[in-house]
């Protein structure tokens, strides 16, 4: 249930706006914009494709020390922690904090040409804008309230994080909450994801991918004909499988990814792999994709087996098949009544703006599936292109964006302190 009613958490937020400190961390982030776009500009000429993230979280780690967050490391993943503590609590003490997130890789591989460049406020380089605007804001908002003193009733996580794109499968997000003793202080999550300052996802999108991998024995296509064939087998329960039915509502797809396998036209392939991609907003949804891509799998090498055995007697074995799930993201959503969400109303009234919620499928996923309050948003300006390499982003209107994070996390801090 919201803590607050919304006229309750607009006074909060006027209140909380009024202050002077709060007024000096504005001044930073309109006195900062070019010290802001050299660190997006030096961040995304650092390659980071998922799994190989470890130039940008040394370099993130080094500006996190530079912007006087304490307790700076690196754990054992490659995600970058700083803190902003408490004002009025020990250094050792297990209140509630806060997260303030943004992921750090990229989806193009690393010998991509990366080249960034900067006209005026505009930069343009694969990644510019996912994520390199909600790293740079990430940095950003840590030096505003660092240099403005601002004092926190619950302590803030800083957190650069590996691991969010493709086959990262948010990697690095779900290693944080597998920390137990962290994890179990942690009151509300908010993750920075691109440009912009008039959405929030606060939906997740789940999502599962499978690897299917059928072997056999092989052969000669003439001499050894009747050996079972895995591409024959996998080609068949793949079109089983399209024509499982999807729902409308609540929105269901299955997507056949890729297919593999084979050495030659006239060779029986010894293996043929394919990829499925299952997305939808039920997580009953998805477990029953996964029984039926399960079901069509086993159906098919099956028939194909007994079809071997009646026209051949070469000896040979059969087909063998393994499923290996490749990704998992669940899916959630942020109740409607939460005090983050009317927290965040309360800002976009205080700010003149408005939020449209989407859906999506981000870093958000894993607090939102634990029942832990969360959105992911973007962190101001605009930007265009994202998983191209004409990617770009626009600092117009930034600043906007990031006192817009900044008074929502503030609130949220508060609000944590009284749980």
């Amino acid at each position: 249930m919201a803590l607050f009613p919304l006229n309750t958490a607009f006074s909060r937020i006027t209140t909380l706006a009024a202050q002077r400190p709060v007024h000096a961390a504005f001044a930073w982030l309109h006195g900062n914009p070019k010290r802001i776009m050299d660190w997006q500009a030096a961040l995304v000429a650092i390659p980071a494709p998922p799994f190989g993230e470890q130039a940008r979280s040394a370099w993130m780690a080094a500006r996190f020390t530079e912007a006087g967050l304490a307790r700076v490391h690196i754990d054992e993943i490659g995600n970058v922690h700083g803190f902003l503590p408490a004002a009025n609590l020990a250094p050792e003490s297990t209140g509630p904090i806060v997260v303030l997130s943004a992921h750090l890789d990229t989806v193009f591989p690393a010998d991509t040409p990366l080249n960034p460049q900067v006209n005026d406020d505009r930069l343009e380089a694969p990644g510019a804008c996912d994520n390199g605007a909600g790293v740079a804001g990430l940095l950003a908002l840590a030096s505003a309230l660092v240099e403005s003193k601002v004092e926190l009733p619950a302590s803030l996580l800083f957190l650069a994080n590996v691991g969010e794109e493709g086959e990262g499968d948010l990697r690095g997000v779900r290693h944080l909450y597998s920390q137990t003793a962290l994890a179990g202080r942690i009151a509300a999550h908010i993750v920075l994801d691109g440009a912009g300052a008039d959405s929030a996802v606060t939906q997740a999108l789940g999502s599962k991918r499978y690897q299917i991998l059928i072997t056999g024995p092989g052969g000669h296509s003439f001499t050894d004909a009747g050996t079972p064939n895995p591409i024959a087998a996998l080609a068949s329960a793949l079109a089983v499988l399209a024509e499982t039915p999807l729902p409308d509502e609540p929105r269901t797809t299955l997507n056949l990814g890729t297919i593999h396998g084979g050495t030659s036209v006239n060779s029986i392939p010894e293996s043929a792999q394919a990829s499925i991609d299952c997305r939808s907003t039920s997580a009953d949804q998805l477990t029953r994709l996964e029984v039926a891509l399960h079901r069509s799998v086993e159906d098919a090498v099956e028939r194909a087996n007994l079809a071997a055995k009646s026209t051949s007697a070469n000896g040979k074995s059969a087909l063998t098949f393994a499923i290996q799930k490749i990704g998992d993201r669940p899916a959630a959503h942020l109740p409607a009544d939460s005090t983050l969400l009317e927290t965040l109303r309360a800002v976009d009234r205080h700010l003149g703006l408005r939020t449209d919620l989407r859906l999506g499928s981000t870093d958000a996923n894993i607090p939102l599936s634990l029942r832990i309050p969360a959105l992911s948003m973007g962190a101001g300006g605009e930007g265009g292109g994202a998983h191209t390499k004409a990617e770009w982003y626009s600092a117009k209107d930034r600043e906007a964006g990031l006192k817009r994070v900044l008074l929502l996390t503030l609130a949220i801090t508060e609000w944590a302190a009284d749980q």
